[in-house]
């Protein structure tokens, strides 16, 4: 069944009595065009080990399956998760689980498949609501996998592959290119989906990388996130709850940046300096 044709997707669901569940920001892809590109742009070889999130009717699992990637599903609606069984052939190449991604035992189960110590592969068309809790849970885990292939909304990818000094840039942004090379792939019209949904979406690539060297990674991601939540005040004022200003000050000067800088101005390699001279500065004070 060529579950990506309207007609069809229809009919299958009408088969299952179910329809698209706007509390699980249910949108399926209708265009195999994206589909083809998706898996080429995640470089999907026969043998790859692919965990694909939310695969819903299963359109882009079985592009996935087609080039030979051995697939872990994990499907929150039962009865998506269920029908899903219609696709698994007789290598057993489809493993399909009801549950939900943020409560998954993701290292466990995609470290149990990895063959050869061959690091496994992210697809997800992502629930827009639960976007940033995903990423966020998925990019550290450099030692499972390679990369994060998403759908998300184009907007937000804009922002995932920002520059310093652009309206765009943000704590998010830094903390994936902390973890990460992020890479716009390409466009999703919202007219590929069914239901069409508001906003267009995007395919982003992240390659999973060795991140830089921070004294404390916890310490420093606060102070980016405090930053940057009122990023238009210099960072003298913006961090003032966690360090003085004149200690703020004390820093920029010693790395050699400018001590009016807003968060904005800052690259991720000029940010971890700061940090790393004002934690000196803090403790010999």
């Amino acid at each position: 069944m060529a579950i990506y044709k309207p007609s069809e997707l229809l009919a299958f669901l009408e088969s299952l009595g179910i329809s698209p569940k706007r509390a699980l920001s249910q949108n399926f892809l209708i265009d195999r065009n994206i589909l083809h590109k998706i898996v080429k742009t995640a470089e999907i070889s026969p043998g790859d080990l692919s965990l694909e999130i939310g695969p819903g009717p299963g359109s882009l699992t079985e592009e996935l399956l087609n080039a030979g990637a051995h697939v872990i599903a994990v499907e929150k609606d039962h009865v998506l998760a269920h029908a899903l069984q219609r696709l698994n052939p007789a290598a057993g190449s489809l493993e399909i689980y009801n549950d939900d991604i943020l409560l998954f035992p993701v290292e466990e189960i995609c470290r149990a498949k990895m063959a050869s110590g061959k690091k496994a592969k992210v697809i997800a068309n992502l629930p827009y609501h639960l976007t940033t809790p995903i990423i966020t849970m998925l990019v550290p885990m450099r030692h499972l996998f390679s990369h994060l292939i998403f759908m998300v909304q184009d907007e937000v990818a804009m922002r995932y592959v920002a520059k310093p000094d652009t309206s765009d840039y943000s704590s998010f942004t830094l903390f994936l290119n902390f973890y990460t090379n992020p890479h716009y792939a390409f466009q999703v019209s919202r007219s590929c989906f069914y239901p069409s949904p508001k906003v267009n979406s995007a395919i982003i690539v992240l390659e999973l990388k060795e991140p830089p060297k921070v004294s404390d990674e916890e310490k420093f991601f606060q102070l980016t996130r405090k930053a940057f939540h009122q990023r238009r005040k210099m960072l003298r004022s913006s961090l003032k709850e966690l360090y003085s200003p004149d200690k703020v000050e004390a820093a920029l000067d010693e790395v050699g940046l400018n001590r009016l800088a807003r968060p904005g101005e800052l690259s991720l390699e000029q940010f971890i300096a700061f940090f790393e001279r004002l934690q000196i500065i803090v403790i010999d004070a």
